[in-house]
């Protein structure tokens, strides 16, 4: 039987044709979705890869263990409540909390533009031992390596992270059920602003903190008190829109919103409004959506706020059959309207 035509015999990954497509700078969304769909799955296709997940859970022996990794390009490097380390390390360890993993260790590797201060990177190390510590997770192994001036940005960062799951859930997009009620752990777009007032040179009435904070307890609670976790995803890069929109996809269900209990403080709804940006879609870096089933959903919500970091988790919203792969949103007015995934970030470099 002769190959497909758009088949190269010496690679099992089939060829697009389109070489002349080109990454956008800071592109996101719906061209990151696809990029993934299009070519990293196809190329790596495996089944803790096909979850679409946070991270990937591997069976050793008799252990379930949680794998994941990121990196992190964040620009500026500083801003208010956070820095690229302590995003670095929450990110991470939030990553194997969505997949309902206990974090045992972090690796953290550094590329430094050579010029670089020292006292800058003393002071992003010196907060991700910080946000370690908080987190209970030790920094146990890393790299370094130095690029020439002018190609690195200053510094980015990639961690990595192994986690223990310590039940028999199979959290993740696919294990979504209809009937499954949806729980946000916080108010949205704080991450995003800070980043943008930063960047912009910005003056509020009041300054706008990042959201960046681990996740680790409030998850890890649910599933000490037996809650029937189905799926957990945090909202970081296309924010909470986004991630209820891969959910709805990978799961081919239908996600309808209440937008009236979806927390946005008044000074990020502001921000939004003078410079056009929608709080749905912007990042956050301590904020996660969780699927239970509908009975659980008060207890959960409970055991939810008694953590700081979740301290405002609400019901937003709820799980059907149909409209398949759609997510609906009921808003402050009344009226419904689907959530599309964005083409783009409206922030790049936002993580």
């Amino acid at each position: 039987m002769a190959p497909p035509p758009n088949f190269n015999l010496n690679c099992p990954v089939p060829i697009t044709g389109q070489d002349h497509v080109t990454l956008a700078h800071g592109g996101g969304g719906r061209m990151m979705h696809d990029l993934l769909e299009r070519i990293v799955i196809p190329a790596f296709g495996n089944q803790p890869l096909e979850s679409r997940h946070d991270g990937a859970v591997l069976t050793a022996e008799k252990s379930r263990l949680a794998f994941t990794t990121d990196s992190y390009v964040v620009r500026p490097l500083f801003f208010p409540g956070g820095d690229i380390g302590t995003l670095a390390v929450n990110g991470t360890v939030n990553d194997l909390a969505m997949c309902g993993a206990r974090p045992l260790g972090l690796s953290a590797a550094f590329i430094l533009e050579e010029g670089l201060p020292l006292a800058t990177l003393e002071k992003v190390v010196a907060s991700m031992a910080c946000a370690a510590q908080a987190a209970a997770v030790g920094i146990v192994t890393g790299d370094t390596k130095v690029v020439d001036r002018g190609k690195g940005d200053g510094i980015f960062v990639n961690t990595a992270g192994v986690g223990v799951v310590e039940h028999g859930l199979a959290i993740a997009p696919t294990s979504v059920r209809p009937g499954d009620a949806i729980l946000l752990s916080g108010d949205v777009g704080r991450h995003g602003v800070a980043i943008m007032a930063v960047r912009e040179g910005l003056q509020f009435d009041t300054t706008i903190e990042t959201d960046c904070a681990p996740l680790a307890e409030p998850v890890l609670a649910l599933l000490a008190a037996g809650i029937e976790v189905h799926c957990l995803r945090d909202l970081t890069r296309g924010g909470l829109a986004t991630a209820l929109i891969e959910i709805a996809e990978s799961s081919r269900l239908h996600l309808d919103i209440d937008e009236r209990n979806i927390a946005v403080e008044e000074n990020v709804r502001g921000a939004c409004e003078i410079l056009g940006l929608d709080p749905l879609y912007l990042a956050n870096e301590g904020r996660c959506v969780a699927f239970v089933p509908a009975p659980e959903a008060d207890k959960a919500l409970q055991i939810m706020r008694n953590h700081p970091v979740s301290a405002r988790a609400a019901r937003i919203g709820q799980v059907s059959e149909a409209p398949a792969s759609l997510v609906t949103l009921q808003s402050q007015i009344g009226t419904r309207r689907i959530l599309d995934m964005h083409s783009g970030e409206q922030l790049p470099r936002i993580c």
